[in-house]
């Protein structure tokens, strides 16, 4: 006669091995929305290159107007810079918010971890990214701005962009599913985000300017994730604090956390409700 044996932590340890098992659906839903959104379209492609490029030239007028330091790099490319990590994270909240809404009727008849959903959507963001850095590089070379060794920490910044991303996107999908008023919070987020990160100025504005307040600003995940893509790819001519980024990253770190908590401790009711 069999015995169950039942083990503290077993049933957690599990859903991670479910992740690794289901590696295949999560490649599966990844190039399905990627070809919807590429698949017999032109203008797909090119909103994805025209967005950031126009979004730079209004901020450079603003950024200028406002004489705005951009500590000796030419201003489109300054900004652009961060427009690349901005671009990316609104993309992923906006997709993976409303991700498990949008494959309800494949959540209420499969079995497969639900954290596979939102995730994919994020990488789906991904090429957005790399199409959009391939155009940074150009103007890079038209700038005549050459990256340095800390070039090499493009990759490290590109998982911090994608956790700090993933983190809130699983907080709002999970409660989308029971509350779908949450999906008329997350345009409201990312019109006000975009001005309270440092895309069109640099952060040492706000500690010059606002000393005191300089922990409150650095609580927003994207301040850390933008300034060390300006600090990597402008061959350090983009400065950085470390403190301030040190505490945006334990932000980025803290709302992660509890975007899986939160996801993990909700994820039995989702098939129910939606």
């Amino acid at each position: 006669m069999s015995r169950l044996i039942i083990k503290s932590g077993h049933t957690e340890r599990q859903y991670w091995q479910d992740l690794w098992r289901y590696r295949e659906l999560f490649y599966v839903l990844s190039w399905r929305d990627i070809s919807v959104r590429y698949k017999q379209t032109v203008v797909g492609v090119l909103w994805v290159v025209l967005q950031p490029l126009l979004l730079t030239v209004i901020f450079t007028v603003i950024s200028r107007m406002a004489n705005f330091n951009s500590e000796g790099v030419p201003q489109p490319l300054w900004i652009f810079a961060a427009m690349l990590p901005w671009q990316f994270f609104a993309a992923s909240l906006a997709a993976s918010s409303q991700s498990l809404v949008t494959n309800a009727n494949l959540i209420s008849k499969v079995y497969f971890p639900r954290l596979i959903v939102p995730a994919g959507a994020v990488v789906t963001a991904m090429v957005d990214f790399l199409i959009t850095f391939g155009i940074f590089l150009l103007m890079m070379a038209w700038f005549q701005v050459w990256p340095t060794w800390r070039f090499i920490a493009v990759p490290f910044l590109m998982v911090l962009a994608f956790i700090a991303a993933l983190g809130p996107g699983l907080l709002i999908t999970a409660l989308n599913v029971k509350y779908r008023d949450f999906r008329y919070i997350i345009p409201f987020i990312i019109q006000i985000g975009i001005y309270v990160s440092p895309v069109m100025y640099s952060s040492t504005v706000i500690q010059k300017k606002f000393a005191g307040w300089t922990w409150a600003y650095s609580l927003n995940p994207m301040v850390g994730v933008i300034d060390g893509f300006r600090w990597a790819l402008l061959g350090g001519k983009g400065g950085i604090s470390l403190p301030s980024f040190a505490l945006s990253f334990a932000m980025t770190t803290l709302l992660a956390f509890a975007g899986v908590w939160y996801f993990r401790k909700t994820e039995r009711t989702f098939a129910d409700i939606i």
